[in-house]
């Protein structure tokens, strides 16, 4: 089967939410499962986030009438009224989160999820974005057939892309958007475990964030690395697994070994049980769809021991990004809205499509993020996008997202 066969669904146009609802299916053991509230579950967040927001002090003014758009909503739905675009109530997966929180962090939680589910929609800016993505390292071991690696000209020694972020651009980054960013994500073009120092970013992260994410393809797995992912502050494991299928798993992720990711997965989860059984953090089992027979409720009867949450994502072909036609789409992206890369040279980047850097103007050596999020460069490639004029930039005119 060729890379061709394999990849049989293609996409017009990248929908906007990634992974739906009924992709998330929680595969906790009874024991670790978090029973959510039967009864009337809207009341019980409202009165929480009542009770919280009243005892939160000096709230800056867009935090506070945040609270209050979503308090709103939630009095609307308990009366039985329609929401408008603004109003804003948290899901199903976002509910398990909530109630897992000591009130301390309510307030802070409601917030978050808000600026990271409504703001790109409302074209809504703050001083920093939502989510930052950070890369260790963009260099990786595998050649997936649907991703950018798979392009020599960017995965090349001599192409000038690959390298290991330094301690010291972390610092920078992470010291300025502690208490402004909640989402914080180690991954983007390469691996993150293949950082020898690792250990020390996710360290220097411990307990500044409510959402510290890593993704992983799994293969790099050991029994150091697993003790050292799951004694962090990470609040979610993402193991990045398309098949249940040895061969088909095997001619998607080039250069893995599906006999050595189970042993991985399982390891992951012999030590979890053991010595891990009351850590916070929720391990996902997440691919991407880019074949008609992937199935995520096949893929959740085979990975359900090993993970809290099964999905998988809509295809973007990123591995032609450059190459991919001109399509018509003049939507603007809500990218430009919610997340912000820091590549591991320093270099900040729009978005990881453009995984050539063709949009940057920036590096973090030479600047802030929140200088950057409401640069005049930034604000140009937005208002290129309001206008319906993403056709004159490239890659925006071959990108499917919107």
């Amino acid at each position: 089967m060729s890379k061709d066969q394999i990849i049989n669904i293609f996409p017009k146009e990248k929908k906007k939410k990634d992974i739906k609802p009924e992709n998330f299916i929680n595969t906790s053991n009874k024991k670790n499962l978090y029973l959510l509230p039967k009864q009337d579950i809207n009341k019980k967040i409202f009165d929480r986030l009542s009770k919280c927001f009243q005892n939160s002090k000096n709230l800056e003014k867009i935090k506070k009438d945040t609270i209050l758009i979503v308090l709103n909503s939630y009095s609307k739905i308990l009366k039985g009224e329609i929401l408008n675009n603004e109003d804003f109530i948290i899901s199903k997966q976002e509910i398990t989160e909530f109630f897992k929180l000591e009130d301390k962090d309510i307030v802070r939680y409601i917030y978050y999820r808000y600026k990271y589910n409504k703001f790109p929609s409302l074209h809504k800016l703050d001083d920093y974005p939502p989510n930052i993505q950070i890369e260790p390292t963009s260099i990786c071991n595998l050649r997936c057939i649907m991703c950018y690696q798979s392009d020599r000209t960017f995965s090349k020694k001599s192409g000038g892309h690959m390298g290991y972020m330094s301690l010291d651009i972390l610092k920078k980054v992470v010291d300025e958007i502690e208490g402004k960013i909640e989402a914080v994500t180690f991954a983007s073009r390469g691996e993150p475990t293949l950082h020898k120092e690792l250990d020390k970013f996710l360290k220097y992260c411990e307990g500044k964030f409510l959402a510290l994410k890593l993704n992983t393809n799994a293969t790099l797995l050991n029994e150091q690395k697993i003790n050292m992912l799951l004694s962090s502050d990470l609040e979610t494991l993402v193991l990045s697994i398309d098949e249940k299928n040895k061969e088909t798993y095997e001619k998607i992720r080039v250069n893995a070994k599906f006999d050595k990711i189970m042993k991985n997965l399982e390891l992951l989860k012999n030590i979890r049980e053991k010595n891990y059984s009351n850590s916070k953090i929720r391990v996902r089992i997440s691919g991407v769809k880019i074949n008609t027979d992937q199935n995520v409720e096949e893929m959740n009867k085979f990975y359900n021991e090993f993970a809290d949450e099964i999905t998988l994502v809509n295809y973007d072909p990123w591995q032609s990004s450059y190459e991919n036609p001109i399509n018509e789409i003049e939507e603007p992206c809500t990218e430009l809205y919610r997340r912000m890369f820091v590549w591991w040279d320093g270099k900040v980047n729009p978005c990881d499509h453009d995984y050539k850097s063709l949009l940057s103007k920036w590096n973090i050596k030479d600047h802030s993020i929140k200088s950057i999020w409401n640069s005049d460069n930034y604000n140009k490639l937005r208002k290129i996008h309001q206008q319906k004029k993403r056709s004159q930039l490239e890659p925006c005119n071959r990108c499917l997202s919107t």
